[in-house]
């Protein structure tokens, strides 16, 4: 994608244009955004998680509670002929 001569003359015009006293702070900032991101993902990850494991025990008051819907029924195979009450 980029080679190291791009990635030279882009890191350049960076401390050109932000100064080199900005570049500590921004990359500070930068390290405590990948952090952030770290951490809410390992969360979404272990939410997904319960809500599989929820899901599997068949326990239809949690989704419910968590505002998922319960349909009962039946499943029917396309092969099957069609049920008239």
């Amino acid at each position: 994608m980029f080679g190291l001569s791009e990635l030279a003359l882009i890191l350049i015009v960076v401390v050109v244009l932000l100064g080199a006293k900005k570049l500590p702070e921004l990359a500070r900032s930068a390290g405590k955004a990948a952090r952030i991101l770290k951490s809410e993902t390992k969360a979404l990850k272990k939410e997904k998680e319960g809500e599989g494991a929820d899901a599997r025990a068949g326990t239809d008051t949690e989704a419910t509670a968590s505002g998922g819907r319960v349909v009962t029924g039946t499943i029917v195979e396309r092969n099957d002929p069609p049920v008239r009450p």
